[in-house]
């Protein structure tokens, strides 16, 4: 059964970086559709990016776009997702999820939802605070 577990979260001032992995425990994500969600404390669960299987489509948020970017390493089967710029509204807990041969849409799109993942991981805390 696939497994997925994220790690690279932390404090980061305003304005820094950092760079999360999410990383299955099958050897194949080939199949994959990958997004990346965070939840703000007191807040819903949202999509911020998403990578389709072969790596040759993504999309982000308007909140996250030009600061934010999400890419894969099938090989390794490990999605990763930088982040440049960061702000205090990014501070969250930060999840990647898979889906099943599902497309990555964009985000303007209502089909692109929580519903077409089925697989999660337990999240990294992202904190960005001066």
């Amino acid at each position: 059964q696939l497994q997925l577990v994220e790690s690279g979260g932390g404090l980061v001032q305003p304005g820094g970086s950092l760079r999360l992995s999410c990383v299955a425990s099958e050897t194949s994500l080939d199949h994959y559709l990958i997004g990346w969600f965070r939840q703000a404390p007191g807040k819903e669960r949202e999509g911020v990016s998403c990578i389709n299987s072969s790596g040759t489509r993504r999309n982000h948020a308007d909140p996250v776009k030009g600061r934010f970017t999400i890419s894969r390493d099938n090989t390794k089967a490990t999605v990763y997702r930088q982040m440049n710029n960061l702000k205090p509204e990014d501070t969250g807990i930060y999840f990647c999820a898979a889906g099943f041969l599902n497309p990555c849409l964009p985000y303007s799109d209502d089909r692109n939802s929580a519903d077409e993942y089925d697989t999660w991981g337990q999240g990294t805390q992202v904190t960005v605070s001066s």
